[in-house]
């Protein structure tokens, strides 16, 4: 497949997943009472979560592996199997325990269990196709599931409830995950025997992965949560406000992250490779900047129509939230770039200035408030962004003496 199509085929599957995920939350609460769909929404995140974890820990180090051979093709099906055989072991229990404990959100999350291994395994195989360099297997499947969870959820009646919703919406990714299967299947004819115990030893580049997804998620989560709980309860609802209006970045970043890599490796030169992730960063900084401006131009009324009563402390943010995403497309695209110079760096990375973002909002909230917090976090995505590429640039002068561990040094076994 040409560079054009497949990167083409790739942005188009990325949107396909985040309109999916977008309309399922926009169906269920259309046909959801205010309470069971906030029961719905807690439930669907900690599918998120679970997601997310999944990702980073098979999905993320297999798309650093270059070339079609038997080893690739028998990796992709050894994180596949491994993902579906995972989020088995992890559903059935989770169903087990919520069977036992009264509630609707507990009947949910029993339903969310014994799905998780349909969802988790689908998007499995979107990383299979992604590192395969057959972005349009993905986007195929992908279609079948928008059009099967809409079609699933259309039909359901007004105060389904969450367990019911849950249910409905993980079996409707059934047959994209059927037919994947046999894509890929048919696209891994060859391929090396399945290597599952690997995936499970210590040094595995995945929980190198996991723990970043965990520190760089959880950490920020927490400490907005914990600020707002100690200092001004309307914290949460600014930063979450303003966070909100850009979701269409955040799907651009991690695609970036999690997808880039195999399109990026096309490119034979490791220094064309960092030129291209550079100019990719600035592209994504002014999409950052561009859309800022844009949310700050809306008139009030289309803004609450938006957030509603949260729309004025939001707007308020724009400046220093749109900053912050525009350092954050530069910090995204450095840890891309090191990722395909030297995966292993970024852990440290993540860790220090994650924490450092924290302190930094902390900082900002005691000098200014609410302003103060959310200029705290666009410095502390600054100083990431600055760190991860002065990392890129020493790893790429130390690279002619051989210094550096690319993806292709790393371990053949998944």
């Amino acid at each position: 497949m040409r560079a054009r199509t497949a990167v083409l085929c790739s942005v188009a599957d990325q949107g396909v997943a985040a309109l999916t995920n977008i309309l399922v939350l926009v169906a269920a609460a259309r046909l959801s009472t205010v309470a069971d769909f906030a029961r719905f929404s807690a439930v669907y995140l900690v599918f998120t979560v679970l997601l997310g974890a999944s990702g980073a820990y098979t999905g993320q180090p297999l798309v650093l592996r270059r070339g079609g051979g038997a080893d690739t093709r028998g990796a992709c099906r050894s994180a596949v199997v491994f993902t579906v055989g995972a989020s088995a072991a992890l559903g059935a229990p989770l169903a087990a325990v919520c069977l036992l404990v009264p509630g609707d959100t507990a009947r949910a999350l029993v339903m969310l269990g014994v799905v998780l291994p349909v969802v988790l395994g689908q998007d499995a195989l979107r990383y299979a196709f992604s590192t395969l360099q057959r972005p349009h297997l993905a986007l195929l499947a992908d279609l079948l599931r928008l059009t099967c969870v809409l079609g699933a959820l259309s039909v359901q009646a007004y105060g389904a409830t969450p367990a019911r919703l849950i249910l409905v919406w993980g079996l409707s990714a059934l047959p994209a995950l059927l037919l994947s299967g046999v894509l890929l299947h048919r696209a891994t004819s060859g391929a090396a025997p399945l290597l599952l115990r690997p995936m499970l030893r210590r040094g595995h580049l995945g929980q190198r992965f996991a723990v970043e997804f965990g520190v760089g998620n959880a950490t920020g989560q927490l400490s907005v949560l914990g600020l707002g709980a100690v200092g001004n309860p309307l914290l949460v609802g600014a930063l979450r406000g303003a966070t909100t209006l850009f979701g269409p970045l955040n799907v651009l970043f991690t695609s970036a992250t999690s997808f880039g890599p195999p399109l990026l490796g096309r490119i034979g030169d490791e220094r064309r490779r960092v030129r291209a992730t550079a100019g990719l960063a600035a592209v994504l900084a002014a999409t950052a900047t561009l859309w800022a401006t844009a949310l700050a131009l809306l008139p009030e009324r289309a803004g609450r129509e938006l957030l509603g009563d949260t729309w004025p402390t939001a707007a308020a943010l724009l400046p220093a939230t749109g900053s912050q995403y525009a350092a954050m497309a530069v910090g995204t695209c450095g840890l891309l770039a090191l990722r395909m110079l030297d995966p292993r760096t970024t852990l440290s990375i993540q860790v220090v200035f994650s924490l450092t973002a924290v302190a930094l909002m902390a900082g900002g909230y005691a000098l200014g408030g609410v302003p103060g917090a959310a200029w705290g976090l666009c410095l502390g995505s600054l100083c990431k962004a600055t760190a991860t590429w002065t990392r890129v640039a020493r790893l790429r002068r130390r690279g002619p003496a051989g210094k550096t561990v690319s993806a292709d040094a790393l371990p053949s076994a998944p």
